[in-house]
């Protein structure tokens, strides 16, 4: 099966941390994806932007319970993408400051 670019960029992470940070955007994608595949992603989807690097990092689901039942959330992936100081910016997130 192959993966397109919408299949590796799941969502963008809107945060205070991540919002406070030039040049650096969040985004969940699957456990699959590399490094490579985001980085390819994100200049795909986004015209005129450059990646200077991609940051992972797998984050463990939160336990939550109902009663005395017990479970956890699904355990997903995170990406840190760092542009060039050249790069434009991602219009998505511009409007959100």
């Amino acid at each position: 099966m192959q993966s397109t670019v919408y299949d590796v960029i799941v969502k963008p992470l809107i945060t205070e941390k991540t919002m406070a940070q030039e040049n650096l955007y969040a985004f969940k994608v699957p456990t699959w994806a590399n490094k490579i595949q985001i980085k390819q992603a994100i200049e795909t989807l986004f015209k005129g932007v450059k990646v200077q690097s991609v940051h992972t990092m797998n984050m463990q689901g939160k336990l939550k319970r109902q009663g005395k039942y017990v479970g956890r959330r699904a355990s997903w992936k995170k990406a840190l993408v760092k542009l060039t100081p050249t790069s434009k910016s991602i219009e998505f997130f511009d409007g959100l400051n």
